[in-house]
């Protein structure tokens, strides 16, 4: 599997489950919007009230979990670190944010208003749809690359 295929899975599904560690180190999770750029960053937008987001500030690893819905056997599970890009940064990846989400500019106004990106460093793709099945796992290069 290589990155562009990984690309086209999440923009697919544009949904995903993102797991941080709370103050107590217990596990937190929450769906999310998710879009991703063509390097694999995950990019989805939050609120500064939020408990992920305050997680994230106070420990950066984060995973998601993409795919798996109802009728659908295939998943991608990816393990990386957060950040919260400014400048440059934050303007390109909100606007690959913007592309998979249209409504996502009326939310630049919202008080506290955050976007978060996750540079994945592990994946596991998982596909039960095929006999036998297709586990693909990998570490993640610095460009969004699947290593190995």
């Amino acid at each position: 599997m290589v990155r562009e295929d990984l690309v086209l899975f999440i923009r697919a599904h544009g949904y995903g489950v993102v797991a941080t560690t709370g103050p107590g180190n217990q596990p937190e999770a929450a769906l999310v919007g998710i879009a991703v750029s063509d390097a694999l960053e995950i990019v989805f937008d939050t609120v500064a009230t939020t408990r992920k987001l305050g997680n994230l500030r106070r420990d950066p690893r984060a995973a998601v979990v993409i795919g798996g819905g109802p009728h659908e056997e295939s998943t991608l599970q990816c393990e990386g670190r957060a950040d919260e890009p400014s400048g440059a940064e934050l303007q390109r990846l909100k606007a690959v944010y913007f592309a998979q989400f249209p409504d996502g500019p009326a939310r630049e106004a919202w008080d506290g208003i955050a976007y978060v990106r996750i540079r994945p460093q592990w994946m596991r793709y998982t596909d039960y749809t095929q006999t036998p099945a297709l586990i693909v796992e990998a570490a993640i290069d610095d460009e969004g690359r699947p290593k190995g």
